[in-house]
Formats: structure tokens, C-alpha cells, sequence
């Protein structure tokens, strides 16, 4: 497998207040993402660890080593009793990347395990594609300043690589999807257009299907704030939802193509390269 250790450029760093958000550099710091990982799925989310993973105390997959990981820093006292330290602070959020021309060259990505986004990709030839997953935060860092500091992330590296369309898995927790009715049922209801609609795998697909009497406030509450930020910006979502019975949680597909995002975030976030 093709090893993808790529350099930190300044132009991906962001600085706000005691937070430094920035890419993993090396073997050793996406070690410490795994840590973290695990910390955040198995220790507090109920996720199942296997016996490797139990005895690592890490979340880890072959994908690891060909994706770059962004990190979220803390300067300051640390938080916990074993926090996960890196040279410049205690890592306390992560987010994994992996590039379309990357994941072609490494046996295809993550997300096509549990949703069918070959033909998504295949209808657009033209465009570049980045894939999102494992995004992994603190408990007392999941809030709304560092889930825009991770997307600020995202986009700096977007920008910087000239990509087109993102794309990956949410989660919300507990593997009953009637738990999650009102959610998925509102998530339903957001239009996609054709050529951005992609279908759970067959084999793992629970239905997501509008329902009338929808307590539309009560189920937007209910997401997730990184799913909340992504339909702020003007995400799609997929047809069919995935229950991950290892994580403990349900899943849904986000896409949102750089041509859909609305652009009062420019503002915020930044312009575009071909702006």
C-alpha cells in the first residue's frame, strides 16, 4: 500500500484563542488520532472494539496510512487524567481526508462499504473528490467554535487542492433507527438533485422516508452540530441510512459540492480558488 504522509503547509493552519488547527505530521501524531479515536468511539460512544483494537487501545484501519488528518490542538492545562499530548498541546478533535486521486491508487474509500458513491463519481469525471470520515472531538470541545474551526480545515485544504466535491458518513448514536424517525424523516425531505443522489448499500440500508406531522424544530435539534453545520452550508444528503452496529450508531451520507455551498460563507471562510 502506498504510505501518504503529507507536510503541513502554512497555508492550512488556523489559530483561534488556545486552539490550533492544523495537519498530522507523521506516523506518531496520526497514532495519537487513532488514541483519540478510540478514546472518543469505544470509551465513551459504546462503539465494539476487536481484540486488536483492545489490546492497542486504538482506532485504526488500512486507510490511516494513505489519508492526511487533521488536528485540533489545545494549548493550556490538559484536559482529563490522560490526555493526548503532541508537541504543541493536547490534541482534543480529529478529522481524516482522503483524495480522490489517493483513494484510486489505494483500492477505492472508506464510504463505499456502506453507501454506493461509484456511480456518483462516475458521472462526474470532471470533478475532484474528497472523502471525510472519523471526525472525533472531546466531549467538552463539541461545540460550535471548534466544529467551524474543523470546517475552516476542511476548506483551507479543499482550496488548496484544487477539489470539487466532499463527502462522507455523519453518525448519530444507538443503532435503533426509530429512535432517529423524526431526523431521518427530515433529512428526507431535503431535496437532491439527481446527479447528486447516492444510495445506501442494498445489504445495509435502512429507509429514510418523509413523514407527515414531522416536528421539523425537534428533529433539527436532535442532529448532530457537525450535520448542522453541513446543511448550513448546503449539503445533500443520501438515500437510506446504514446502522454500524460496531460503532453504535446509524449512519447518513453527506455530499456537498463547492458549486452548492451558498456563498455568504465565502465571506467567512474564504473564496474559492476559481473565484
Amino acid at each position: 500500500m502506498e504510505q501518504h504522509f503529507a507536510p503541513a503547509p502554512s497555508a492550512l493552519r488556523v489559530d483561534r484563542a488556545d486552539l490550533t488547527l492544523r495537519l498530522a505530521s507523521g506516523p506518531d501524531e496520526i497514532e495519537a488520532c487513532q488514541r483519540l479515536r478510540y478514546r472518543v468511539f469505544y470509551e465513551e460512544l459504546a462503539a465494539k472494539p476487536d481484540a486488536a483494537a483492545r489490546a492497542s487501545r486504538r482506532d485504526s484501519d488500512r486507510f490511516d496510512a494513505i489519508c492526511d488528518h487533521l488536528v485540533v490542538v489545545r494549548q493550556g492545562t490538559p484536559t482529563g487524567d490522560e490526555p493526548i499530548l503532541l508537541e504543541d498541546g493536547e490534541l482534543v478533535g480529529t478529522y481524516r481526508l482522503l483524495r480522490q486521486s489517493v483513494a484510486e491508487r489505494n483500492g477505492g474509500f472508506y464510504t463505499q462499504n456502506e453507501f454506493d458513491v461509484a456511480p456518483m463519481i462516475a458521472a462526474h469525471p470532471e470533478l475532484n473528490f474528497l472523502e471525510l470520515g472519523r471526525s472525533c472531538v472531546l466531549s467538552p470541545y463539541r461545540t460550535k467554535p471548534v466544529v467551524e474551526l474543523l470546517w475552516q480545515g476542511i476548506w483551507n485544504y479543499v482550496r488548496a487542492h484544487g477539489l470539487d466535491v466532499m463527502f462522507g458518513c455523519a453518525s448519530l448514536e444507538g443503532t435503533d433507527p426509530a429512535q432517529h424517525a423524526d431526523a431521518l424523516s427530515f433529512l428526507a425531505s431535503i431535496p437532491v438533485p439527481d446527479e447528486w443522489r447516492v444510495k445506501a448499500q442494498p445489504a445495509h440500508a435502512v429507509t429514510m422516508a418523509p413523514r407527515g406531522k414531522l416536528d421539523t424544530k425537534a428533529a433539527l435539534r436532535s442532529l448532530p452540530p457537525l450535520v448542522k453545520g453541513y446543511m448550513r452550508l448546503g449539503c445533500y444528503f443520501g438515500q437510506g441510512a446504514v446502522v454500524d452496529h460496531q460503532f453504535n450508531t446509524t449512519d447518513i451520507l453527506i455530499v456537498l459540492p463547492v458549486s452548492a455551498i451558498d456563498p455568504r460563507y465565502f465571506a467567512h471562510f474564504g473564496q474559492p480558488l476559481s473565484g
